[in-house]
C-alpha cells in the first residue's frame, strides 16, 4: 500500500463535520489529487492522572459528526483512517498519561485506564466497520502507556473483534523501536517530526540529507518486523526555523516563511517516494473550515507554496 493522504478534522467540534464549510474543505483537499484522510477527533480525559475516558461535547464531536464525515470523504473519492485521540484537559500531553505501579491490595490504576480506553476505542472501531473506514489508528504518541505490552494486546484483540480493516498504531518520532507489540497491529506507524534542517532556511539539498539520515533506522524497523512504516503525523510550521523542530507549535514570535515549510514538504517528498517498505503519508494537517487568513505561520498549507508541492508530487505515479 502507498497512501496520499492528510490528517483532516483535528480542530472540529460538535456539528462542525456537518456544516457546509466543512464539505468546502473537504473538496478543496480532495483537489490535491490524494486518495486517503485520517479523520482525527479527540475525546478527554480530565488530567493525565485520570482513569476514565468520556466525551465532553463542547469538545468532541458526535457519532453523527463522525459518521457524516466517513460519508463526505467517501463521496468525494477518499478512503479514510479513523483516528480518534485522546487529549488531557490538564493540557498535558497525552503521551505523559502514567500511573503507579499495581501494588497488592491496591488500586490498578493501569487496568481501570485500559478498561476505559479500550472502551471507547471500540466504540469507534464499531463506527469505523459499519461506515466502511479502510484503515483504524489504535492511539496516537501514547508513550507512557507503550510499555504495557499485555494490556494493548488484549485492547488491539478486542479492536479486532469489531473493525475487521487494518490496524495501525501511531508512536513519536525516535520511538519507534520501543514498541515491543508492533506484531499486534498492520502498519508501524509513527509522528515523523525529525529534525531534518541545521540551521533556519536551510537549503532543500541539506533537508534531503537530513531525511536520508533518518531513513536507515525506518528501514532496519521495517525490515526486522516485516511491516510497512506509515508517517502517520508529518508536517512543519510556515515558520523559519520550523524544519529544526517540525513538532513545535508554540513559538509564534518565529517569522513567516512558507519557503521554508515548501523545502520540507519537498526533501521530505524526494527522500521517501521510491521506498518501497514506505507506506505514505498522513500530514498534519488540513482544517475542518477553510482558513479566512491563509497567510498564517501554522502548519496549514492552505494557500501557501507547500499546497502546490503537495499537489505536483499526488499527481504523480509512485
Amino acid at each position: 500500500m502507498f497512501i496520499k493522504g492528510f490528517t483532516y478534522g483535528y480542530d472540529g467540534r460538535r456539528g462542525d463535520y456537518r456544516s457546509s464549510e466543512a464539505e468546502l474543505s473537504m473538496r478543496r483537499l480532495s483537489a490535491l489529487g490524494g486518495d486517503w484522510a485520517a479523520l482525527a477527533f479527540t475525546v478527554r480525559q480530565d488530567t493525565f492522572h485520570s482513569t476514565v475516558i468520556r466525551p465532553d461535547y463542547r469538545w468532541t464531536v458526535t457519532d453523527a459528526d463522525v459518521v457524516c464525515a466517513v460519508k463526505k470523504l467517501h463521496s468525494i473519492g477518499l478512503k479514510v483512517c479513523m483516528k480518534p485521540m485522546v487529549n488531557c484537559g490538564d493540557g498535558v500531553w497525552r503521551a505523559n498519561i502514567r500511573f503507579p505501579e499495581p501494588e497488592r491490595g491496591k488500586t490498578d490504576y493501569w487496568g481501570e485506564w485500559f478498561s476505559s480506553y479500550t472502551a471507547f476505542l471500540t466504540h469507534y472501531a464499531e463506527l469505523a466497520q459499519e461506515t466502511g473506514c479502510e484503515m483504524f489508528c489504535v492511539g496516537c504518541e501514547m508513550l507512557g502507556t507503550e510499555g504495557k505490552e499485555a494490556h494493548w494486546r488484549k485492547t488491539i484483540e478486542e479492536v479486532r473483534s469489531v473493525y475487521e480493516g487494518p490496524l495501525v498504531y501511531n508512536t513519536n518520532h525516535g520511538k519507534e523501536w520501543g514498541v515491543a507489540w508492533w506484531d499486534a497491529v498492520d502498519y508501524i506507524g509513527t509522528s515523523a517530526y525529525f529534525k531534518v534542517a541545521g540551521q533556519p532556511g536551510d537549503s532543500l539539498e541539506n533537508m534531503i540529507a537530513g531525511w536520508d539520515r533518518q531513513k536507515d533506522s525506518l528501514r532496519k524497523l521495517s525490515q526486522t518486523l516485516g511491516k510497512q512504516i506509515l508517517f502517520m503525523e508529518i508536517g512543519c510550521r510556515s515558520a523559519q526555523g520550523c524544519a529544526m523542530m517540525p513538532y513545535d507549535f508554540s513559538h509564534r514570535e518565529f517569522p513567516y516563511d512558507e519557503e521554508e515549510q515548501a523545502s520540507f514538504y519537498e526533501s521530505c517528498f524526494q527522500s521517501m517516494w521510491k521506498e518501497d517498505w514506505f507506506a505514505g503519508f498522513f500530514w498534519w494537517d488540513w482544517p475542518t473550515k477553510l482558513p479566512e487568513n491563509e497567510k498564517t505561520p501554522g502548519f496549514s498549507v492552505i494557500g501557501k507554496k507547500a499546497e502546490q508541492t503537495v499537489k505536483e508530487w499526488y499527481r504523480r505515479d509512485r
